[in-house]
């Protein structure tokens, strides 16, 4: 299993006119991601709308994306639930399939305490045999993932070997990297915090952005290893302005737009979901129209 690093796309998943799952879009999502270089695709995440999705669905979307994929990328599959049997079943599932990483959200509806957390954690991350991601995400969880406990998980149970960071916390994201870093690699779930992390030792960012602009993404990524920050910071000018659009207008329908307005159509977010207004799709078809042509990796 390669080391996840560098810029990885929080897939989209497309629906077609009857609501269904849009298999050929979800394969030309992926190949976008992977000629721009990015380091890894993640299946079902919350850019991919898992939530939304039955279990079945959810299932046809990883084995569609490690397909596509073909081993060109890593694939982390999101496989957290409600219940700690139910994301057994989605990790077991995405395991057989060719997942490289699981990635793990917390229960999101019953709020947890945080030994509930961290016997449900322990408890899935135990059942597999493949690295997992810790998905710490307070906004929708309502538990806070703090440093000293992702690093204790990490060395208690083996597999856990990367966190995603979603806290919007950059204090939070220094303090992995610098005191957890032997054991947990950290990647930053905030688009428009990408530029600052990687500047500052992440292992990587996933972006749901990298839809739309994966090659900019690697290459601003691509500037900072080579120890290139102003040519990053140039870079990272240009796009900044869509991605902090996209996470003020409604961060999931808006990607759907921006990634539809680079010439991918790729419908409609799934109700509750609903489109953004006028005004909102606007102002991101705008900021797609003004961006340079697409960068493809070399």
């Amino acid at each position: 299993m390669s080391e996840l690093s560098g810029i990885l796309t929080a897939l989209v998943t497309p629906f077609d006119s009857d609501g269904g799952i849009d298999e050929p879009t979800l394969r030309a999502v992926v190949d976008r991601s992977v000629d721009g270089g990015v380091g890894g695709v993640v299946a079902c995440g919350s850019t991919g709308e898992f939530a939304a999705m039955t279990a079945d669905e959810r299932h046809r979307v990883v084995e569609i994306v490690v397909e596509q994929t073909a081993g060109r990328v890593p694939v982390v599959a999101q496989t957290g639930g409600l219940s700690a049997r139910e994301a057994i079943a989605h990790s077991r599932h995405a395991q057989d399939a060719g997942a490289s990483v699981l990635m793990l959200v917390t229960p999101f509806y019953e709020p947890l305490t945080m030994d509930e957390t961290l016997r449900y954690l322990r408890t899935v991350a135990g059942a597999v045999d493949i690295p997992v991601m810790l998905y710490n995400l307070p906004p929708a969880t309502g538990v806070n993932l703090d440093p000293d406990t992702v690093g204790r998980l990490a060395r208690e149970v083996g597999p856990i070997r990367y966190v995603k960071d979603t806290s919007g916390d950059m204090a939070q994201l220094g303090q992995l990297i610098r005191y957890h870093g032997d054991v947990v690699s950290t990647i930053v779930g905030w688009d428009s915090l990408a530029l600052a992390a990687l500047a500052d030792g992440a292992a990587g960012a996933m972006c749901g952005s990298g839809n739309v602009i994966p090659g900019e993404l690697v290459s601003v990524q691509r500037a900072i290893a080579a120890g290139d920050l102003d040519r990053a910071r140039t870079e990272w000018e240009r796009i900044y302005p869509l991605l902090d659009t996209l996470l003020s207008v409604g961060f999931i329908p808006g990607v759907k737009v921006a990634t539809t307005a680079r010439g991918l159509p790729v419908g409609l977010p799934r109700e509750p979901l609903a489109p953004l207004d006028a005004a909102a799709t606007a102002r991101i078809e705008e900021l797609v129209a003004a961006l340079p042509e697409p960068v493809v990796a070399g």
